[in-house]
């Protein structure tokens, strides 16, 4: 029972690690590069939303209460990564990352509802031969939280040095951050149907 609890907490985090997928590293940036330290506990709850929504997606098609259009899903996932960090570039510097809590924090779970879309095919397949596929998602839901949780961390450690260090101001490093972050989005958005 450990094996399988250690097993799949680890295809959680390998899920998020998985360079092949740089996607979902893409859109935690985006999602954490205007935060500090100071905030975690708004960057902990952003994370955790995105999480329950990546799970509630895995779990309504595991269940088959919907279907999914891969194709669409495939062009939705650069797309929300897109919105995050255009919306990065122009309020950079300004107060709408503290008072917009709703906003954010309902965007966040939508676009984790997206993402866990993206992940179907490999998570019916990691559990196809599990007997207890709720435990399962779970186990592998808090692998997906504590590696997204680490992208997180080293987000805002880069944030710190760069802004405490290297004398960068925040909207400077917000807006650079998420231009490189548009920079390598835009080739998979070019590269989806969208654009043949």
């Amino acid at each position: 029972m450990i094996d399988q609890f250690l097993s799949n907490f680890q295809d959680g985090v390998y899920h998020i690690f998985n360079l092949k997928a740089y996607d979902h590293i893409l859109f935690l940036i985006v999602l954490t590069v205007p935060y500090l330290f100071k905030d975690w506990k708004r960057v902990f709850i952003l994370i955790s939303m995105f999480t329950v929504g990546h799970c509630v997606s895995l779990a309504l098609t595991t269940y088959d209460i919907i279907n999914v259009n891969l194709k669409l899903i495939e062009i939705l996932i650069p797309i929300s990564i897109l919105i995050v960090a255009l919306f990065n570039v122009f309020t950079a510097g300004k107060k709408s990352h503290g008072t917009t809590f709703g906003l954010v924090f309902f965007a966040t779970l939508f676009f984790g509802l997206i993402h866990g879309l993206g992940y179907v095919g490999t998570f019916e397949r990691l559990i196809s031969s599990s007997e207890n596929k709720l435990l399962a998602l779970l186990e592998i839901g808090l692998g997906i939280e504590v590696g997204q949780l680490f992208v997180a961390f080293i987000v805002i450690f880069l944030s710190f040095l760069c802004q405490t260090i290297f004398r960068f101001s925040k909207r400077d490093w917000v807006m650079v951050t998420s231009a490189i972050v548009v920079g390598f989005v835009l080739p998979i958005l070019i590269k989806s149907d969208l654009f043949s």
